[in-house]
């Protein structure tokens, strides 16, 4: 897989998915409806969960069913439903692991400038789709993409996915895509992260997902080149970030209006 396989006339891709990896049944049925739904639309799709969540507010929340369990099931997920598949790494020595099961690696905002990371993530030849940091200007992260260009690898999206405003909300500003755009590799609009609400005093993320349409018809508006969504079919239960998902039965009626505006435009 490479980036041109991402590129259709008039359309945005889709990164979708649950959070992290719940359960085999989970993961597969996630998969099957959303492939159903961006076939239907002609909307190129990868599918999206992370194997393990290594950043978490508190010792106690739930981080993975274990890696290798977990990094089977995205590949037969993969396998399946015929789509490439985008996890997060934390660590140097995960990029290898993680590129024997998946097709894109997605370096975590709060570490888009860990060297030894980007590095290793390019030395695997995968798509390294790096989320931009809370703390960073857009026009900072034209360095991030370049240590993965410098190492060999000019297979690369850059993901926006907020500023921080204050200690506990995140605020878009929507010229950072034409401007992360100007360096010369796709970006991503992540709707749903751009919503937490972080360091919240109870230890869990908040969230404002009743505006994932505003930012998503904005961000398109825009010109993005493609679209991050977390879906769950129950976000209440959901174990990682189900304060800020979207509903996996709103993603249709949702995508249908982001193609029309699209088209539109």
């Amino acid at each position: 897989m490479t980036i041109n396989d991402l590129s259709v006339q008039n359309r945005f891709f889709l990164m979708a998915g649950p959070c992290v990896v719940e359960s085999e049944s989970m993961v597969m049925n996630i998969a099957e409806s959303i492939k159903r739904t961006t076939e239907k639309l002609g909307i190129p799709f990868i599918f999206k969960a992370s194997y393990r969540k290594a950043n978490r507010s508190r010792i106690d929340s739930f981080t993975g069913i274990g890696d290798r369990k977990a990094l089977e099931i995205l590949k037969k997920a993969g396998a399946e439903f015929g789509v490439p598949v985008v996890t997060d790494i934390h660590e140097p020595h995960e990029a290898a692991l993680a590129a024997e099961y998946v097709d894109v690696l997605q370096i975590p905002a709060f570490l888009c400038r860990q060297t030894d990371l980007l590095i290793a993530a390019a030395k695997t030849g995968k798509i390294v789709n790096i989320k931009k940091g809370q703390f960073l200007s857009p026009a900072a992260m034209k360095f991030a993409a370049q240590k993965v260009v410098d190492s060999g690898n000019r297979q690369v999206i850059l993901t926006e996915r907020g500023t921080s405003f204050g200690y506990t909300d995140l605020v878009v500003d929507f010229r950072g895509i034409p401007e992360m755009q100007s360096f010369g590799f796709p970006v991503v609009m992540d709707v749903t992260h751009s919503l937490q609400q972080p360091n919240q005093t109870s230890g869990v993320s908040g969230g404002l997902p009743r505006l994932i349409e505003t930012i998503a018809k904005a961000a398109v508006a825009v010109g993005v080149d493609g679209l991050f969504m977390e879906t769950h079919p129950e976000p209440q239960k959901a174990l990682s970030d189900g304060a800020n998902m979207l509903a996996l039965n709103l993603l249709e009626p949702l995508l249908v209006k982001l193609v029309n505006l699209r088209e539109a435009l």
